[in-house]
């Protein structure tokens, strides 16, 4: 045989090796994280070892001393751990706005899941009008109808963390009855389950609920047992803002259990709480729901972010009924005398039919104004209503009822209306983990003019400061399973969540001693510290506790999800 064929022969045997043979062990790591306590995840304690990462995955976990890489990160003194999954973030539209999202990965935050109720998609010209008030707001043009489309927005712009989403029960209701007040017919039932498994098909991870936020609360439980059904073909996960935190919390619990049971898929309670003066201590009752739920075999866990006060929307303070038809026709009722007056007296009106937020605080100081569109109304975010009501010497339900109608009903404020001992309890339940309930926001820009909720930019980083350091109310290790094997549990994330060998390497680094959060609600626009590194598929978006500018984050979709 010539040698000149010979030497073809070889080059061919050369080039079949490196396309069907796995790369070589000994091809170098991205990176090798040293020397750090590895808290895996799983409620494990630490131990001590090196990790190899390489294409965005843990490759190696060991003494790896002798191998060779392009970086080292000495973690000598810091813990190690799985990157944090938030429950409930709220960051679909805020994330065009800033992707890297500063607030999030400066808490740990590598993965986020959203979509309460009202998710970003499916869309319609008549939402789309409906919420132009947000969307200007954000400077968002909504160039987007379904999941699928949005998400193929988001991949193409980068994002710097991985994100998951619900669809909305209250979104498929708005796209086939707007925000009536009124029931589905069989047709109309027919076409939101179709939506639902629309949704699903393009990767929503299960249906949810806001059954607090018109127009959600004309929803009848059959209509969401309905909906439930159909995300549970697919695999997904029923979520639920309930119907009633407080006076009707219990109901809601069963509200809640009945349609994971007749919809056949698992229920996640967001923020889980115990909402008003007149219910502080009733945490073990529901614990106590709860746990029987699951002694019984039902498939339920709960999430929360440990503050005493909660964030929404300032028009939730409205009862139902006078939301009806959405914004426009509330601001209609806000401004007609004889229903200015029918709202009024239902706030003042203790009600198990509703969740009447002004019954549960002690008065108008314990609303904290956060965010506002008006431009004119920026000087009173930072602000409660009855600081407000002084200033414009009027009473404080016609403060709240003026702001919304100068603001278009897009206020949102912070409401104190929880215990401590609740609040501690709930965290401490084996199957609760953790949710932001706020989007991702950064200091600068249109984001860095709101006045948020500090739990914005501070829950994860608080539960080890308060929690963990200095009340010991939670082991660390316990806390780290909650920021991640749980939720990634309760998700069906099943190649995140933990630190091993073949998972993708969501990683954050830093000092269990030093890591605090420094948002308060004076002066919230603050990042966490001590997240001396984090990584997201591999990739650093800290370093050396300074942000990167890297985007790496993933699109993560359902188990419905049809390519």
């Amino acid at each position: 045989m010539p040698s000149s064929l010979k030497a073809l022969i070889s080059v061919f045997f050369v080039l079949c090796a490196c396309t069907l043979w796995p790369q070589s062990p000994t091809q170098p790591f991205d990176l090798v994280i040293t020397s750090g306590h590895i808290i895996d995840g799983t409620g494990s304690p630490w131990y001590s070892g090196d990790i190899g990462i390489r294409n965005g995955k843990i490759a190696a976990i060991g003494n790896l001393s002798e191998t060779s890489r392009v970086r080292t990160v000495d973690a000598h003194g810091m813990v190690v751990a799985p990157g944090f999954i938030d429950m409930l973030g709220q960051s679909e539209l805020t994330i065009l706005v800033d992707p890297r999202l500063p607030s999030k990965i400066y808490q740990g935050i590598t993965t986020e899941i959203t979509g309460e109720g009202g998710s970003v998609a499916p869309l319609n010209d008549a939402i789309i009008q409906a919420d132009k008030t947000t969307y200007d707001h954000y400077h968002i043009t909504p160039d987007w109808r379904t999941l699928r489309q949005y998400f193929t927005r988001l991949e193409k712009q980068d994002m710097g963390i991985n994100l998951a989403t619900y669809v909305g029960a209250t979104q498929v209701r708005r796209m086939v009855l707007g925000d009536d007040d009124k029931q589905p017919t069989t047709t109309q039932l027919e076409q939101m389950k179709e939506l639902v498994r629309q949704a699903m098909r393009d990767g929503a991870v299960g249906v949810s609920t806001s059954l607090e936020y018109a127009p959600a609360p004309y929803a009848k439980t059959e209509e969401l047992i309905a909906l439930a059904g159909e995300a549970s073909k697919f695999g997904g996960v029923y979520a639920t803002h309930m119907r009633s935190e407080s006076d009707a919390v219990l109901d809601g619990i069963d509200e809640a259990l009945r349609i994971g049971r007749e919809g056949h898929l698992p229920v996640e309670i967001w923020h889980i709480k115990v909402a008003g003066k007149a219910n502080w201590g009733r945490m073990p009752e529901v614990v106590a729901k709860i746990n029987l739920a699951r002694a019984q075999g039902m498939d339920v866990s709960a999430n929360t972010y440990a503050y005493t006060a909660w964030s929404n929307g300032m028009s939730a303070f409205v009862p139902a009924w006078a939301h009806d038809g959405g914004d426009a026709k509330l601001i209609e009722r806000l401004k007609d005398p004889a229903a200015r007056a029918r709202i009024r007296k239902d706030l003042m009106t203790p009600s198990r039919d509703w969740d009447n937020e002004w019954q549960e605080i002690s008065g108008p100081q314990d609303v904290l104004i956060c965010a506002v569109q008006n431009p004119k109304l920026l000087p009173l975010q930072g602000k409660t209503v009855a600081e407000i009501a002084k200033l414009w010497n009027k009473d404080p339900t016609d403060t709240l009822f003026d702001l919304l109608i100068e603001d278009n009903a897009f206020t949102e404020v912070a409401v104190f209306g929880m215990s401590e001992p609740d609040v501690v309890l709930a965290l401490q339940q084996p199957w609760v983990s953790l949710d932001n309930d706020s989007s991702g926001t950064s200091p600068d820009g249109i984001l860095g003019q709101e006045h948020p909720h500090p739990r914005a930019y501070g829950t994860f980083p608080r539960i080890l400061r308060k929690y963990v350091r200095e009340e010991k109310k939670v082991t660390l290790e316990d806390a780290i399973r909650k920021f991640s094997a749980l939720p990634a549990q309760r998700m069906r994330l099943t190649d995140r969540g933990v630190l091993k060998t073949g998972m993708w390497a969501d990683v954050v680094i830093f000092d269990p001693a030093t890591v605090r959060d420094l948002a308060t609600f004076e002066n919230p626009n603050q990042l966490s510290q001590g997240m001396e590194y984090v990584l997201v598929n591999g990739v650093l978006v800290i370093d050396q506790g300074k942000m990167t500018g890297a985007k790496p984050g993933k699109m993560l979709r359902g188990g419905g999800y049809v390519p």
